[in-house]
Parts: structure tokens; C-alpha cells; sequence
């Protein structure tokens, strides 16, 4: 593959996540990826050989990629609920960013029946299951079980995707801000005195 086959491919793959995050799974056509993009029309088939639910599919694969690069990232720090406190800011500051229009496009892809193309639904679940064991795999090397982890991983993820549909409903960072600190105090409570957590302030959105 040349070089600029290559950046054409990366460029609809960015474009896709990018339109997930802000239209959604059955908004984010061939024509507005073109469009966003500026690939050319011809090489979609040769670089997508499974159409519009490949190149979907391949985007919700890069966005899960990201965020579990950034939670493996954190599995490194010594604290971890400001960790996970950095975490509920990434997705605050997206927000505001983007006038709250970007939203997670796993999410996008995950609320759609998509029955044209299932296997979109089983990506976003693929995805959801990798962040949970990422922040369960940093809970536990903090002292916690491995049970309870995976419980505080599952909410953690559900807290913050629930505060952000909920941030773009009312165009307010308000409801991460409740959640952020919330998972904040309960992670104190849950991992106690242990050596490396902190008791420091909630984190200001």
C-alpha cells in the first residue's frame, strides 16, 4: 500500500470517529466521511472492502484504542483515584470543547440496533469490556480484590458515559462534575489508607 493510500485510509478512519462522536452510528454515511475527510470517493471500496459498517467498525476500534492507551497510561500512577479523576476531566474538557456536541462514539455505535450490521454492536461491547478490565487491572494494584475492581471498573465507565449523554442534554458540565466527584470519595472509601491514595481535593471541572 503507498503512502498515500495509507493517509487516505487513516484520514476516513479519523473522519468516522470523529461524526460517531457527533451524529451518530446511522448518521455517519459514506458521503459525510468523503466529505469530512476530502479522501477520494474511489478509494473507499478499495481500502473498506466491507462498506460503511467496516469503516465504522475500524473507527470504534481506533476511539476504544485511544481511551485504553490513556487508561493503561494511568495504571502507571501512583495515585490512582487521581487517575481516575484525570479521566472524568478528559471527557469534561471534550465537552467543552466541542460546544457539547462530541459525545463517545462507542456509545453512538452501542444505542443503535444496527441490524444490518451486528457485529458494530459486539465492537462496542469489545471495547466497554477493555476499558472496564483496564481500570479493574489499576484498582487492583492498589490493594483492591479482583472482584470488587471489576465492579468499580463497570461503574466507573457507566458513570462517566451516563454523565456525558447526560452533559450534551443540558448543555452543562454540571452532571460529570456530580459524578466525577462522587467516584472521587467513593474510591477513598474503597481503597481506604492504602499506601499511594490520596485524600486530596475533588477535581474541578
Amino acid at each position: 500500500m503507498s503512502p498515500r493510500r495509507s493517509e487516505s485510509r487513516d484520514r476516513m478512519i479519523l473522519s468516522a470517529a470523529a461524526l460517531l462522536r457527533e451524529y451518530g452510528a446511522s448518521a455517519t454515511s459514506i458521503d459525510r466521511v468523503l466529505a469530512h475527510s476530502g479522501a477520494p470517493r474511489g478509494s473507499v471500496y478499495h481500502h473498506f472492502p466491507g462498506g460503511r459498517a467496516q469503516l465504522i467498525d475500524e473507527a470504534v476500534a481506533l476511539a476504544g484504542d485511544f481511551i485504553a492507551g490513556l487508561i493503561d497510561a494511568a495504571m502507571q500512577a501512583d495515585d490512582p483515584v487521581e487517575a481516575v479523576d484525570a479521566f472524568f476531566v478528559l471527557w469534561r474538557d471534550r465537552l467543552v470543547e466541542s460546544g457539547f456536541r462530541a459525545g463517545c462514539p462507542i456509545v453512538a455505535v452501542a444505542v443503535e440496533t444496527n441490524d444490518d450490521a451486528p457485529q458494530l454492536a459486539r465492537s462496542a461491547a469489545a471495547v466497554f469490556a477493555r476499558w472496564q478490565e483496564a481500570l479493574a487491572g489499576l484498582l487492583v494494584r492498589h490493594g483492591l480484590t479482583e472482584e470488587r475492581s471489576r465492579r468499580l471498573g463497570a461503574f466507573i465507565i457507566a458513570a462517566v458515559e451516563g454523565a456525558v449523554i447526560m452533559c450534551r442534554a443540558e448543555q452543562s458540565t454540571a452532571p460529570i462534575e456530580a459524578a466525577a466527584a462522587e467516584i472521587h470519595d467513593l474510591l477513598l472509601y474503597a481503597l481506604g489508607d492504602r499506601p499511594g491514595t490520596g485524600s486530596g481535593p475533588r477535581p474541578k471541572a
